[in-house]
């Protein structure tokens, strides 16, 4: 059995290099939300040393919120400011040797597009005109995820280690009770859960069927590297081998 194991970087944790030796992809952003052109840069070296895939983690543009404000923008709008991210580091990887692999929507704009069918196509027809060889990396039975198998484009359905899930496969939002798992034993223990059996439970109790092929981890937790590398060993002992797939 393998997984992808990947990591938003470039938001200004101190961990990110050393992340990086544990991941096996990386979502770096665009300077939407966090980063700009040298902490891009350095990102993509640092993947480029640890052998990790790169990715292109572009958002609404909302850096006083960290990209976490609700925003109602024509999908035109939203298309452009895509091509605009993911263009700007698709060719600072290029200038390193580097290709980018896969684009991960962050914050705000990942949680509305897994809903929002009209929002998701303008992403993924972006994606699709930077270079139809990219990966579109979206929450598991989401929208994105649909809208990129719409657009031809390959897809990497994705799971949360760390998050609670609502019956209809949705993230428990930030701010309600559940939305994070803080019980490090639990987050394992749901993790393997949607690995190998392919469900999770919600915080209501039922299960839900989700196709896990990426696992992200948060890496400005108090306790990102403590988790990552006690997740990697877990997958160690079940024979769950972690590569970007």
């Amino acid at each position: 059995m393998k997984i992808d194991l990947n990591a938003d970087l470039g938001e200004g944790s101190g961990s990110d290099r050393a992340l990086l030796q544990l991941v096996s992809s990386a979502n770096i952003a665009c300077g939407f939300h966090a980063g700009d052109a040298q902490t891009m840069l350095q990102s993509v070296r640092w993947a480029k040393e640890f052998g990790v895939a790169i990715g292109a983690h572009p958002s609404f543009p909302d850096r006083e919120n960290f990209g976490r404000t609700a925003m109602q923008l024509p999908p035109e709008t939203v298309y452009a400011q895509m091509i605009y991210q993911i263009g700007a580091l698709k060719s600072l990887a290029e200038s390193e040797g580097q290709k980018l692999v896969h684009v991960k929507p962050h914050g705000m704009l990942y949680n509305q597009a897994a809903a929002d069918a009209v929002l998701a196509g303008a992403i993924a027809q972006a994606i699709k005109a930077v270079d139809a060889n990219l990966i579109v990396v979206g929450l598991a039975n989401s929208e994105l995820i649909r809208a990129g198998l719409d657009c031809g484009l390959r897809t990497r359905e994705e799971v949360f280690a760390d998050r609670g899930y609502l019956n209809s496969g949705a993230l428990v939002p930030r701010g309600q009770p559940g939305a994070l798992i803080e019980d490090e034993a639990l987050a394992i223990e749901q993790t393997l859960a949607m690995v190998q059996q392919g469900k999770v439970k919600s915080i209501s109790g039922e299960w839900v069927a989700v196709n896990a092929q990426t696992v992200c981890l948060h890496g400005d937790g108090a306790h990102a590297l403590q988790f990552a590398q006690r997740l990697r060993d877990v997958f160690a002992t079940h024979q769950v081998a972690v590569n970007s797939l």
